[in-house]
């Protein structure tokens, strides 16, 4: 095979055909079983030089780019002065991949004597290149292989980092992390770089620029530039992947940094203007984590803005983003009680949303605020008479009838919560059976009706005088039940009971008898109470006749029906003991209920600020803590009391548990921790040993971020460890 290859193949001129080859030759084995160089690919390696010496750029370029793919030191040794002469061609496409091939047959093993000096000529070569994508590959090449030469080139030129390209500005950033991770103590120098590309044109080093700065830096001005920058990237971007990332990182940025993130919740929320719902839900999750006393009102004034920007209609999904807004605004409400009355009178015109379950929202807020707010009961209740006939949902109207029977006080509220039931609910009664002795022919023609043979007896007189009784059938005519449907602007409540919804029925046999009772409590005319029990009974009694009658959709159910049956029978038989349990019990109940949920809320809360981050027995990474060692040189003699005088002079935590100091085996090793009131973190490691003749000898290994805690502490255990006070 690989003869004809070389026979056919390799003299080939076309363009398409010499990629292919490539291709084929980076597949293949190229090396015996032993590892050596297959015979044939001498051929193969004169082939190649031919490429690099062509006169056609393209041919140069790819077979550059095929070199950087060879592991082979034997195949790629004779070629090196040809790629050499490649780094001077006239074509910035040829010298950037003879870029890449220098560096990677630099780093190949003994490829450093291959091309001693690899890294001067590309420095010099980086010097002169004018070709962007040449220049990041050359600064690329000295940061794999010569990092000391790429720092020196980018120190020398940190006032042209701003103007470079953007795939060279990335490469800064790369280098910037390395060095600051292997050299903490010189992140100085290179955080002007990072502030400064905060202002480049290209939005991916922006992102890394801010990135980086949280990597390298907890200090607030850092925090800040970045989590302002992710803010910036937000608003600017179109493409949601892109902001659901930025997001993410805000997020994280609030774990760590929330007092800083708390100064800038006015502009996360300003991403809720993408229409994206997934985008808008995580920016709630992220400001509702932000709110405070001082920035309660203003996050509450742009929440409600958004609510009615939601009311256009121009979105297919306003409903489902209303209903996180709702959800938002509730969450505040529960949190900053204050801030309740300037959003439930909004929140109260969505009672009626053909979003259901915005709607639930709304009416579940509004029973929490009325329980939690006593100051906003007299306006919610009002409100609440005043739009109840735009609610439409079968399961909204049942926790809005429970509002109206357990928070109207007043004989006024009370008798406009009847007056609206009874409004809402139309003429009485639901359904009607009428009797027609001769129907005309129009009634035939809309109604089925049903035929029933009515039988008569009356007294006639003979023909003889005498008397007798005649006996006389005839047919009447009944139409069948029918639904009397009411005026074209019946209310809510009898629409949904007409559908079926005995639930709801019960709910309203319910309210009216609180109401009612309350009635009882609050006017003194026993004849105006007496005549409101009489409709509150017909009410009832009209929707089990209607739950009973065919013209129903489907019959009443037990619960609903014996629910009713005992509003009927307690208005019918009213005590003492039963208004205690429907007038107070009912509220008591749901006091308990909101404490509890409250209780929960906190505790909930409480653990997710209690969440471990890092498991006890994770590994710590050592490696990059600048570290101090102190030899053991004291007059104590007792391991522990040793351990112990060292803690008290320090001030650090033992780490390490009580049981495994017990014991005397003559060695001790302890674990101590502290944080300085900078935040800095500093680990102390207690190795000792007791020699034979009573001395205690060993090390005390101190480690930390920054130099100067580790040496200061040294310094303190030195002059503390002998002893003294």
């Amino acid at each position: 095979m690989s003869l004809t290859v070389d026979k056919y193949v390799l003299p080939s001129e076309d363009h398409t055909i010499q990629k292919l080859l490539l291709l084929y030759l980076e597949l293949i084995e190229k090396t015996d079983s032993k590892g050596k160089v297959l015979p044939e690919m001498i051929l193969i390696c004169q082939n190649l030089r031919n490429n690099l010496m062509h006169p056609n750029e393209y041919i140069r370029g790819v077979t550059l780019r095929f070199l950087c793919r060879l592991k082979e030191t034997e195949i790629v040794e004779p070629l090196t002065p040809s790629v050499l002469q490649n780094l001077e061609h006239r074509h910035p496409f040829v010298r950037r991949n003879a870029i890449l091939a220098v560096m990677s047959i630099y780093k190949l093993p003994n490829g450093d004597q291959l091309f001693v000096d690899a890294p001067e000529m590309i420095e010099k070569a980086l010097s002169t290149e004018q070709d962007p994508s040449a220049k990041r590959n050359a600064f690329l090449m000295l940061f794999t292989c010569a990092e000391e030469r790429a720092v020196n080139y980018l120190l020398s030129n940190v006032d042209k980092v701003s103007d470079w390209n953007e795939s060279l500005q990335m490469v800064v950033l790369e280098l910037i992390r390395s060095v600051c991770k292997t050299k903490p103590a010189e992140k100085g120098k290179y955080i002007k770089i990072i502030i400064s590309l905060l202002s480049a044109t290209s939005s991916a080093v922006i992102y890394e620029c801010a990135g980086t700065l949280v990597s390298l830096s907890s200090a607030p001005t850092a925090i800040r530039a970045a989590a302002n920058t992710y803010c910036q990237l937000l608003l600017s971007q179109s493409d949601n992947n892109v902001k659901l990332i930025l997001l993410d990182r805000l997020s994280e940025l609030k774990s760590s940094h929330r007092d800083i993130m708390v100064e800038l919740i006015i502009d996360v929320l300003r991403v809720l203007s993408s229409p994206n719902l997934d985008i808008r839900r995580k920016t709630l999750d992220i400001a509702l984590d932000l709110i405070t006393h001082h920035n309660i009102n203003e996050v509450v004034q742009m929440l409600k803005k958004e609510v009615v920007k939601t009311q256009s209609g121009e979105l297919e999904k306003n409903g489902e983003y209303r209903q996180m807004l709702i959800q938002a605004i509730h969450a505040c409400a529960v949190k900053f009680p204050e801030v309740a009355s300037t959003v439930v009178h909004l929140l109260m015109d969505f009672l009626g949303d053909s979003n259901v379950a915005s709607a639930l929202d709304v009416i579940s807020f509004v029973r929490e605020i009325i329980e939690t707010n006593p100051k906003l009961r007299v306006s919610i209740i009002t409100r609440l008479l005043d739009t109840f006939y735009q609610i439409r949902a079968g399961k909204v109207c049942p926790c809005a009838l429970w509002i109206i029977g357990e928070y109207c006080l007043s004989l006024s509220e009370v008798e406009n919560g009847i007056s609206t039931i009874k409004q809402c609910l139309g003429e009485l009664p639901f359904y009607s059976v009428s009797e027609e002795s001769e129907p005309t022919e129009t009634s035939k023609k809309i109604q089925p009706t049903s035929s029933a043979m009515v039988s008569s007896r009356k007294p006639v007189i003979l023909a003889d005088g005498t008397y007798a009784t005649q006996s006389a059938a005839s047919e009447t005519t009944f139409s069948t039940p029918t639904v009397v449907q009411g005026a074209l602007t019946s209310g809510n409540l009898r629409a949904l009971l007409l559908t079926g919804d005995f639930f709801l029925g019960a709910v309203v046999a319910c309210t009216l008898t609180k109401l009612v009772l309350r009635l009882e409590e609050v006017r003194s005319s026993k004849t105006e109470v007496n005549k409101t029990v009489t409709q509150a009974l017909l009410i009832m009694v009209s929707m089990l006749q209607l739950g009973q009658s065919p013209a129903s959709p489907h019959p009443i159910d037990n619960d609903s029906y014996e629910r009713i049956v005992l509003c009927i029978k307690l208005l019918c038989h009213r005590n003492d003991e039963m208004k205690m349990i429907w007038l107070e019990s009912c509220r008591q109940s749901f006091v308990k209920m909101i404490s509890e949920k409250q209780l929960r809320e906190m505790e909930e809360l409480k653990a997710k600020t209690q969440t471990t981050h890092a498991q006890p027995d994770d590994l710590i990474d050592f490696f990059h803590l600048k570290s101090r060692k102190v030899a053991v040189n004291t007059k104590i003699e007792n391991e522990r009391e040793f351990l112990d005088h060292i803690i008290k002079s320090t001030n650090m935590k033992c780490l390490t548990g009580p049981s495994e100091l017990e014991g005397e085996c003559g060695f001790l090793a302890a674990n101590l921790y502290a944080k300085s009131v900078f935040g800095e973190d500093a680990l102390v490691n207690v190795s000792i040993e007791k020699q034979t003749d009573g001395a205690l000898s060993g090390y005390i290994r101190i480690r930390s971020k920054t130099q100067g805690i580790a040496l200061s502490l040294g310094d303190k255990i030195t002059l503390k460890q002998k002893g003294s006070s």
